[in-house]
């Protein structure tokens, strides 16, 4: 019989059934006539270059990669080589939002806002006093806009050095603050924390832009960085009054909820002011449309292309670790130069992500996933093959990788591991089976587990399974 494995099942000691999302496995929906879809290890990340700090934001602008490092802004090269242009300041743990005009590049770094011309290479703070704290900002129709917490402001058309405090506008409907500040189709969504708010631009002396009152959304973001542009809406991480964070897209009054049981469980695990500093990005790249939420100790990634693909809600989960979960060391996300570029949040290296190694800048992480439970309308029964099939050879080269197997009886405790190899850099032929693998009485989930060096997909889950009558 065949068993799946794109997602798991387990308990806790509530007791609830939960998800076990695959672990630095990423589920690709393919009808290979083995099974409707597989299991491919995560990207791994190589390291091309250091910079002059932690990485902390980047933005491709006219095919150059722009990102800033510790309090620099600096250009990345193909070839990882680090140019530093100027200082931006800010807190060197903090994010920056960058955005582009024509003929600038903004950044919004430690509550100031900075220009980079590349014509002069100079790099400019806009200091007029009525610009005030910027927390966020975005680039529309010729204005840089930005927000205080309070209100909508924006710089002159004809000088973003200049702010006229006459020309402020404000997020009113709800008397919720302005967390940051997105634009989809040229309209301004002020994200609240309890309601996200559209604006278009009409004109007039004043403050440029009016509310568009039936595109309001009826929930808000938790934090400056939760929030992104992903499968042309706005994906976020928030909730309305009076609810349990979650994750949404949003559009035009509308809004879709992303985040499964699961996932709203796993959110419940952080406080407000963690869940405040979380970022979200969006990664199109081959067929996959990806929404990476970088939590404090893990990212978890929902798949919309493969959710259609499948009928159902596909996430998995990255961490930089062996043993448990760490925070997932992929950052800032950049598509320049045909590569992925991304900054390491716990170093000065960057680098660019890779499918021909599961290593994270150099290092072992590991990788599980677990099947559904199998049930035997009550009934026993002995298991005595079960086989992953799937794609070997593709190993670390030198290496004999192992693969382990154990099984619970009960979603909670699971048996000691049984361990195979996967075999060697080339050995395409090599079959993944384990022999007695014991039994059940009532029902069982298996888990399987491995590390980077295993480098192998799996596309289905076969068990030889004997039934018994009790």
């Amino acid at each position: 019989m065949q068993i799946p494995i794109l997602n798991g099942i387990y308990a806790d000691a509530t007791p609830e059934l939960r998800t076990a999302y695959p672990v630095n496995m990423v589920p690709v929906p393919k009808q290979s006539g083995i099974s409707n879809g597989f299991l491919r290890p995560g990207d791994g990340i190589v390291a091309n270059g250091t910079g002059p700090g932690r990485d902390r934001g980047g933005i491709n602008w006219n095919g150059i990669c722009y990102r800033v490092m510790g309090t620099k802004l600096v250009i990345v090269a193909s070839d990882g080589t680090v140019t530093e242009l100027g200082d931006v300041g800010g807190p060197v743990n903090t994010l920056v939002t960058m955005d582009y005009s024509f003929e600038l590049l903004a950044i919004a770094s430690g509550g100031r806002l900075y220009f980079w011309d590349p014509v002069t290479s100079t790099l400019t703070q806009n200091t007029d006093p009525d610009l005030g704290t910027v927390l966020d900002f975005c680039w529309v129709d010729g204005y840089f806009m930005t927000t205080d917490g309070e209100f909508l402001i924006v710089t002159e058309l004809s000088d973003p050095l200049q702010v006229n405090p006459l020309k402020y506008g404000s997020s009113e409907v709800d008397p919720d603050p302005v967390v940051a500040l997105l634009k989809l189709r040229n309209e301004v969504y002020a994200l609240n924390r309890n309601t996200i708010e559209v604006f278009d631009n009409v004109g007039g002396a004043l403050f440029p832009f009016a509310r568009i009152d039936g595109a309001q959304v009826q929930k808000g973001v938790i934090g400056t960085q939760a929030c992104c542009v992903y499968i042309d809406r706005i994906a976020f991480l928030g909730g309305g009054r009076n609810e349990a964070p979650g994750i949404y897209v949003g559009a035009a009054a509308t809004t879709q909820k992303l985040s499964t049981q699961e996932i709203d469980e796993l959110l419940l695990n952080y406080t407000e002011a963690q869940l405040a500093l979380v970022k979200l990005e969006a990664r199109n790249d081959k067929s996959h449309q990806h929404l990476y939420v970088h939590l404090p100790d893990r990212t978890v990634v929902y798949d919309a292309a493969a959710s259609e693909a499948l009928g159902d809600q596909v996430w998995f989960t990255l961490t930089s670790t062996i043993v448990g979960f760490s925070k997932y060391r992929a950052r800032n996300l950049v598509w320049a130069y045909d590569k992925w570029l991304v900054g390491d949040p716990q170093s000065n290296a960057i680098g660019y992500l890779v499918q021909d190694t599961g290593h994270h800048w150099g290092q072992q992480v590991r990788w599980e996933f677990g099947t559904l439970i199998v049930y035997n309308e009550g009934n026993g029964a002995i298991f005595n093959r079960l086989e992953l099939v799937s794609l070997t050879g593709s190993v670390a080269i030198g290496k004999n990788p192992q693969i382990s197997t154990s099984y619970s009886t009960d979603g909670q405790s699971w048996s000691q591991d049984r361990t195979i190899s996967v075999g060697t850099t080339g050995n395409t032929a090599k079959r993944l089976a384990w022999f007695q693998q014991g039994n059940m009485r009532n029902w069982r989930i298996q888990r399987f587990r491995g590390d980077s060096d295993a480098h192998v997909s799996f596309m289905r889950l076969e068990a030889q399974i004997e039934a018994l009558a009790f």
